[in-house]
């Protein structure tokens, strides 16, 4: 009997709108306090949404409020600078 390979969990980029595995992407959560935050190992608690680790992805994201329709709540534009400058250094 042969055994199948395992499948890699796929998931949408919230910026461009491609599939992409997973360990490819970046995870923004919100958690159940209302705070919004890269969760770089992918473990936080929360909603999460996923998101390429390209800085074009995530301005993508910003523009069309997908963020805020993911999580249904308003972002201050401080939160998406911040998680802008995280994403920088894990490029």
């Amino acid at each position: 009997m042969a055994t199948t390979p395992k499948k890699l969990p796929q998931r949408l980029c919230t910026g461009c709108g491609e599939m992409k595995p997973k360990k490819e992407l970046v995870r923004v959560v919100k958690s159940k306090d209302g705070e919004i935050a890269l969760d770089l190992t992918g473990r936080a608690n929360g909603r999460g949404a996923y998101i390429c680790r390209s800085l074009s992805c995530m301005q993508a994201a910003r523009k069309a409020r997908r963020f805020e329709k993911a999580f249904s709540c308003k972002i201050p534009d401080e939160i998406y600078e911040r998680m802008e400058e995280a994403l920088k250094g894990h490029e």
